[in-house]
Parts: C-alpha cells; sequence; structure tokens
C-alpha cells in the first residue's frame, strides 16, 4: 500500500533546477520533491505521497497523523527496510542462499 504521509521538512536545497527537501517522517528521514509545494519552508509540514511533496499541513495534524500511523503499524509497512521484507517473504532458504 502507498500512504501519503505527513513529514517535517529539515532542509532544502536546489538540484539540477529542482527544489529538494530532507523531510522527517516520525523518525524515518527521506529525500522529497518539493515542485508542487515551491514555497515550503524549512520546519513547515507537508503531505507526501511516492516522493512528491503535495499539500502544506498543519504540525497538529501532521503529528496525530504520524502517531496514528504508528500505532497502526502502518509507518514500517511504508518505510521498513525492504531487504528484510524480502528475506520473511522468501523464507529461510533464500536467505542462505544470499549467505
Amino acid at each position: 500500500m502507498c500512504l501519503a504521509v505527513p513529514g517535517m521538512v529539515m532542509e532544502i536545497e536546489d538540484r539540477d533546477g529542482t527544489r529538494m527537501a530532507t523531510v522527517d517522517f516520525g523518525g524515518v528521514v527521506k529525500e522529497v520533491c518539493l515542485e508542487y509545494v515551491p514555497d515550503l519552508a524549512v520546519g513547515e509540514y507537508a503531505i507526501v505521497h511516492v516522493g512528491f511533496a503535495l499539500q502544506r499541513l498543519d504540525e497538529e495534524s501532521a503529528r496525530r497523523t504520524l502517531a496514528l500511523f504508528e500505532e497502526l503499524g502502518l509507518l514500517q509497512e511504508e518505510f521498513g527496510d525492504p531487504w528484510e521484507e524480502a528475506a520473511e517473504q522468501d523464507g529461510p532458504q533464500a536467505e542462505e542462499a544470499r549467505q
């Protein structure tokens, strides 16, 4: 499942003409494109989907949503370690073959 997750902008930079940000999603930090919300500033929150900030969000709503997602286990589902997930799906034989 792909969620639109709220995150706080920690840093903004221009990369080859594209406005990019480092965004904190309750402890998980990812790079995000700000082209759809070009006036977003450091310290503000945004709803992010598939690597794009889509909309500004107030801090209280962002924190409540992140807490709910964490409680439901959706943050792990959205941001979990892909190698760990693949190993779990493949079973012990696949893990042994990789070693």
